[in-house]
């Protein structure tokens, strides 16, 4: 018997696995850090293998490059933040109020963000520059905007909306919250953003509300 399989079976986990997990997150959560101390150019693979205490080998094993760390990094947030959101949408009675649970839920958007807020500065200035992560980085825009997009479809048909452009009004909730976002990146400490952007949306929601006949 194969001495992996074997450790599987005795343990229930295979510890080459989960030592190559361990190495993966370490890069990881190294590259997050520096990236958003130093910034992304400054940064560089040596770098990110001396604060995670690997080998370039190992960097290479897992990565192929700086830049697929920093999409990494992006994508592992956006995902969370799908999870959130998304979960807050179907738990809610009506959309007005999973709009409203949704904006409710960004306090642990920031508080899981850490140092990706600034990262996203970091993104978009490369994204200037290289048309892959320029690729990457307008996807989660364009798949937010039509997923509010279909959100409002969806209260205007069960009636919680008034009938609006939903087309025009996806694009003002996503305005707002990444120029939201985009304050709290540059000033930290001016404002509860997560509270911001619920009052925001919130204004805008009830703006969109079907009123009494």
């Amino acid at each position: 018997m194969p001495r992996n399989a074997a450790g599987r079976r005795a343990g229930g986990t295979d510890p080459v696995q989960v030592r190559s997990e361990e190495t993966r997150n370490r890069i990881l959560q190294s590259a997050l850090r520096l990236f958003s101390e130093t910034g992304y150019d400054a940064t560089g693979v040596a770098g990110i293998c001396g604060a995670a205490g690997v080998s370039k080998g190992a960097f290479y094993h897992h990565f192929e490059t700086k830049q697929s760390v920093f999409l990494q990094l992006l994508e592992e947030w956006l995902q969370q933040l799908d999870r959130d959101l998304l979960a807050a949408l179907g738990e809610a009675p009506s959309v007005v109020d999973g709009l409203l649970g949704m904006a409710a839920r960004t306090h642990g958007v920031f508080s899981a963000a850490d140092g990706r807020l600034s990262i996203l500065l970091e993104f978009w200035a490369q994204a200037r520059k290289e048309p892959v992560v320029w690729d990457r980085a307008i996807a989660p825009f364009r798949r937010y905007r039509e997923v509010f997009a279909g959100i409002v479809r969806k209260g205007i048909e069960e009636g919680s909306l008034a009938p609006v452009d939903a087309d025009k009004a996806a694009q003002a909730l996503m305005s707002l919250a990444v120029g939201i976002i985009l304050q709290g990146v540059l000033d930290p400490e001016g404002a509860r953003w997560d509270r911001v952007i619920q009052d925001t949306i919130g204004m805008l929601v009830e703006g969109m509300g079907r009123k009494p006949s």
